[in-house]
Formats: structure tokens, C-alpha cells, sequence
């Protein structure tokens, strides 16, 4: 047997979920974004650290709204998901100076959705060489950095970039 000692999980298993236990919906403004790893708020999406990256730096856009496919988005909603995909995007290049980077989503189960019931974007930076032997030979990944200083790094980048743009 192969063990994994992650011990920040039990915050998450025993954390707050909040509508009908999914742990994606957030409040629109809260205290606790940090703790909850969410690094930009629009005005109908916004932007949280995945809590089971692929790599060192993957965000979700996610709708406020619990919605669990695409075509359930408003037009604004649809809009504003896409400016804030492209600006998630704009902020990883900056901080992280990836060489490429993954942009999707997963609509229903069969197509990969881990939590289909909330509609979230993937966006995951990538890295010549990130498949490194521990992904290879035993199919773990390592994450070179806690998530929480990924937070402290990522979230004023988005308020300087989301200004310059505006």
C-alpha cells in the first residue's frame, strides 16, 4: 500500500459546503477568501485555486450562480466567465511564466467533470518537462509550493491587471 501524506485535506473534508454541499458556490463577498483560495471576484464569476491541482497555480473560473452546464449561463454571465478566463491567463503568464497553459471545462460526468453539478473553467499552467517521473512511474504530482502562498502571490496581480484592463 502506498500512502500520501497530505494532511491539509481534513480542512477541506471537514470544511464549510455550502449549497446542498457543493464546494464551489461561494458567497459573493466574504472574510475568508484567502482561507477558501479564491483570488479574484467579478461581478458573476470568480477566480479559486484548485484545491487538487494538476499543477502548481491551477485556477477555476466559476459562476456565482449554481448552474451545471454551459448553456444555462446568462449572456453576461457567459461573458464575463470568458474576460476573466482571458485575464486568469494573463495573470499566470506574469507570475508564473508558464510555456503553455490548459483553458477547458468538463460538462457531465462521462466527459470528465469531477464536481458537474457547479459549471467551473479550468485554467492550469504548464511547463516543458512538468510530467516529471513521479507522474510517469507512479502517478503522483508534485506541487512545488503551498496553495496558500499561490494565493497571497496570485490575488493582487489580478486586482492590477483586472484595473488595467477596466
Amino acid at each position: 500500500m502506498k500512502n500520501l501524506w497530505a494532511p491539509w485535506r481534513m480542512q477541506y473534508i471537514l470544511g464549510p459546503k455550502c449549497r446542498d454541499g457543493c464546494v464551489l458556490c461561494a458567497p459573493e463577498h466574504t472574510e475568508d477568501d484567502e482561507e477558501r483560495l479564491i483570488v479574484y471576484r467579478g461581478r458573476h464569476v470568480f477566480v479559486m485555486l484548485n484545491r487538487y491541482p494538476y499543477a502548481s497555480g491551477h485556477l477555476m473560473v466559476i459562476p456565482y450562480r449554481h448552474v451545471s452546464d454551459i448553456t444555462d449561463l446568462t449572456a453576461e454571465e457567459a461573458a464575463e466567465l470568458m474576460a476573466v478566463v482571458q485575464l486568469s491567463c494573463r495573470v499566470l503568464r506574469e507570475v508564473s511564466h508558464p510555456q503553455g497553459l490548459n483553458v477547458g471545462l468538463n460538462l457531465g460526468e462521462a466527459a470528465g467533470a469531477g464536481i458537474g453539478m457547479h459549471l467551473h473553467m479550468h485554467v492550469v499552467p504548464r511547463w516543458n518537462g512538468d510530467s516529471n517521473f513521479m507522474a510517469v512511474l507512479d502517478d503522483v504530482r508534485v506541487i512545488p509550493e503551498a496553495l496558500t502562498e499561490t494565493c497571497r502571490r496570485l490575488a493582487p496581480v489580478f486586482l492590477k491587471l483586472a484595473e488595467q484592463s477596466a
